[in-house]
């Protein structure tokens, strides 16, 4: 093995830890002024949640969706329900006149698109019937309502008329809703719509309508912002509680109370130099990559550690702390460095996944880290020149010989027959991982919101309105265009086909109900004919479909005004993948066969459209990024250990790590979806450090001083095995804090982060030294040797 490269190397790292040593108190200055201005800075972050920032923008679901959103509504919406406790049903004075102010209400909600409030008091909400005088009809609440009993009555016959039973009214005529479709920008500041005062207000017109005797329900993406952001205040409770145990365990594991305090300190710098650049390039923090910064603030634990650890030991040696400084750079330069860069491609691979936020997560993420390889591979090594080590610290250097008995015990995995047993038990883990990953769901699992408790207050609410109506959050809309047909919604094989695709998905599993404007027309001709189901047919003449044209009201939101476009809304039991797979499937089936020059099907709008397309694009992604991920972690181990020995033995365990995280998300009932899935990529980022922290000491011993795989494993885990099992340890029990949050999503983050990084480091332990036996490392690495026999007769002893 040619060893041009690595002295080229070292030459370089030592030039720089000489340059960075001498120009330490200009630099140290630079790094203190940079961190007032973008600590200052930091206090103008802000919140950044938006609906469409979680759309896969190229995706040919959300082409027709984009096309006709400003059309139709069904994506970005909230139901606010009343439901009356008291005896009867909803036709009383005091139920109808808190719907009135619920209506009134969401009406001037921020960002909300008024045309689109919906409610029995909405003028667009109308009957029709038929009487001995011919057509009647009108809007349910009349304007002169004045709540008596013949009023009341009256209203009850009208909604009866309506077909709004099972829409706006429950099934059984116990609650009513309001609804109303959210504008991307507010229409009135022209300023991107402030999610977290759209919840405010809704939840404020709950504590001012709920009483004894109503129960108010609300849904919708805002509401789910909104409760993930007012969650989002306990999550510096468990940033401190994690900041309070990494501190004790940081101590316990040094010392010395100045370590201590500069590895929590500078881990911290990075978040605080993050906070402070995003409102420069004008972001902000979206609330589904709020826990970024605390994974940022794990990973410089970690390399802190690390560096700390590096420099204590040289400070024991007898060097002073400004050259103790200088050889710390020195050593953890090349290691720390790519472990770094496996960091933020762990980060940037995820920007795949074709959904802005997580572009925006990843942008954020890799930003983070790179400010991390200033703060601790330059920040730091400043710092430490100005420390001394404290008595209580050199007192407790580690001559106790318990740990070296340990790492001397684990070495013997270096050797051929124990690392036979290491690479069975891998063997093992890898047949069973992989059976059970097969079980991996994609998608949201269950009919709420994921990323809340199953008992949180949106999805009880939820779950009650899916109980008491017809219709739900989960729409997926359909769109058909008429293809050279005027006036369509009076031509008989459009309609015809409307009404075929109707009662064909009506049948389908997983569908609660559909509304189509050829449904509707079958209603009016049945209306106009004494109420007879057996009218309930379309005429083919355009004079006789004129009887139910009344259907085809633009404000009823299934069609335009010229029938130019017609949307089907399908409402589903639920926004899972294995539902939305099969009623897309039924869909697709039903167009190839209905799909003609006259009528064309397009796909798909409503929030279960959004859902489908962005399970397709995370599949899509999820191979995608593992390649990637994988194949530029090798590139980097390779160029730094030139050997492709080494490469199999930094990744193999990363790839056994990675399949048994699939499985256990298959175990814990955790979907695979735009929450999870840059998990595991940040996973393998993160747990890529231990590998490459132990290897490249390890392959140092085997190179500079001709040490068996034994004897260099053994050295290479006194120097950085107890730091790496440390700070595995610390992130762990960190980031595992998160699973008691009242948030489903950073509890399942927390529980899959912590996983990751405690296995990470005993695949680095256990898998690592029986690979290296295996595949022959020792016998290429101790082949580069200045002399390989000089420690051959000490590499059976400690």
């Amino acid at each position: 093995m040619s060893t041009r490269t690595p002295t080229l190397t070292m030459r370089l790292v030592r030039r720089a830890a000489r340059l960075l040593i001498r120009a330490r108190k200009p630099l140290g200055l630079l790094f203190l002024a940079m961190t007032v201005a973008l600590g200052f800075s930091a206090t103008q972050t802000r919140f950044d949640a938006g609906f469409s920032k979680l759309i896969p923008q190229d995706h040919a679901f959300m082409e027709a969706f984009h096309e006709h959103a400003d059309t139709f509504t069904g994506a970005n919406r909230v139901m606010v329900s009343l439901e009356w406790q008291g005896e009867g049903d909803i036709y009383n004075a005091d139920f109808l006149e808190t719907l009135k102010q619920a209506h009134d209400e969401v009406y001037y909600t921020p960002g909300v698109n008024r045309t689109t409030v919906r409610s029995l008091f909405s003028p667009e909400v109308r009957y029709v019937e038929v009487t001995e005088f011919g057509f009647m009809g009108g809007v349910v609440i009349p304007s002169r309502f004045t709540a008596n009993a013949e009023d009341l009555a009256k209203v009850r016959s009208n909604v009866a008329k309506s077909g709004q039973i099972g829409n706006l009214v429950s099934n059984d005529q116990t609650a009513a809703m309001v609804q109303a479709e959210l504008l991307e920008f507010d229409p009135e500041t022209g300023e991107p719509t402030d999610y977290a005062a759209v919840a405010e207000h809704l939840e404020n017109l709950r504590q001012t309508l709920a009483g004894p005797d109503v129960e108010v329900q609300i849904i919708g993406f805002a509401k789910v912002m909104g409760d993930v952001m007012a969650g989002l205040t306990t999550v510096m409770m468990f940033f401190i509680a994690a900041f309070l145990i990494t501190a004790i365990l940081l101590w316990v594991y040094s010392r010395s109370l100045k370590l201590t305090l500069l590895a929590l300190i500078v881990a911290l710098l990075p978040v605080v130099w993050l906070l402070g650049i995003l409102p420069l390039i004008g972001y902000g923090i979206d609330p589904m990559s709020v826990l970024v910064p605390f994974l940022i603030f794990s990973i410089g634990v970690s390399h802190a550690v690390q560096m700390t650890n590096a420099w204590k030991q040289e400070v024991l040696s007898g060097a002073t702390p400004i050259d103790a400084a200088e050889e710390a750079f020195r050593t953890l330069a090349v290691p720390g460095s790519v472990a770094l860069l496996a960091n933020a491609l762990g980060f940037l691979v995820i920007m795949l996944i074709d959904i802005p936020m997580v572009h925006e997560l990843g942008v954020t993420a890799c930003l983070g880290v790179a400010l991390m390889i200033v703060t601790n591979k330059m920040f730091m090594p400043i710092i430490l020149s100005h420390l001394t080590l404290e008595r209580v610290a050199r007192t407790d250097s580690g001559d106790d010989d318990r740990p070296h008995r340990l790492w001397w015990a684990v070495s013997t995995l270096a050797r051929p027959g124990p690392a036979l047993v290491s690479l069975a038990v891998m063997l093992v883990l890898l047949a069973g991982g992989t059976y059970q990953s097969r079980h991996l769901l994609t998608g949201d699992i269950g009919s709420g919101v994921p990323e809340l408790r199953e008992d949180s207050r949106y999805n009880r609410d939820n779950a009650r309105i899916i109980q008491e109506y017809s219709i739900g959050m989960d729409v997926l809309s359909v769109y058909v265009e008429p293809q050279g047909v005027t006036d369509a919604c009076l031509d008989w094989g459009v309609l015809n086909a409307v009404d075929r695709f109707d009662f064909h998905l009506r049948g389908v599993d997983g569908v609660e109900s559909v509304s189509t404007v050829a449904g509707l027309a079958r209603l009016h001709v049945s209306g106009n004919n004494e109420g007879n189901p057996r009218w309930q047919t379309l005429q083919r003449s355009p004079m006789a479909l004129r009887a139910g044209s009344g259907a085809a009201n633009p404000e009823n939101g299934l069609n335009t005004a010229s029938c130019d476009t017609i949307n089907m809304m399908v409402f589903l039991e639920n926004h899972e993948d294995a539902t939305l797979k099969h009623v897309v499937g039924e869909i697709d089936a039903f167009i190839a066969e209905n799909d003609s020059e006259r009528v064309a099907f397009r796909l798909a709008g409503g929030n279960a459209g959004v859902a489908a397309a962005t399970n397709e694009a995370v599949e899509h992604a999820e191979a995608q990024m593992l390649i990637s991920i994988f194949a530029a972690i090798s590139l980097l181990c390779w160029l730094t250990f030139r050997s492709w020995r080494g490469v199999l033995c930094v990744v193999v365990p990363l790839m056994l790590v990675c399949i048994l995280c699939n499985a256990l998300m298959s175990l814990l009932g955790i979907g695979l979806k735009v929450a999870t899935l840059p998990v595991i990529a940040l996973g393998v980022g993160v747990g890529v450090d231990y590998g490459i922290y132990i290897y490249e000491r390890l392959q140092h011993e085997m190179q500079a001083h001709g040490a068996s795989l034994r004897l260099a494993f053994y050295r290479a885990m006194e120097q950085r095995g107890t730091a790496a099992v440390f700070t595995a340890v610390t992130m762990s029990l960190g980031v595992g804090t998160w699973a008691f949050s009242a948030l489903k999503f950073q509890a399942d983050m927390g529980i899959l982060l912590a996983f990751m990084f405690l296995v990470n480091v005993l695949g680095a332990i256990f898998l690592l030294p029986a690979l290296a036996s295996w595949l022959g490392v020792e016998r290429r690495e101790r082949a580069a040797a200045p002399d390989k026999h000089a420690l051959d007769a000490s590499a059976g002893t400690i």
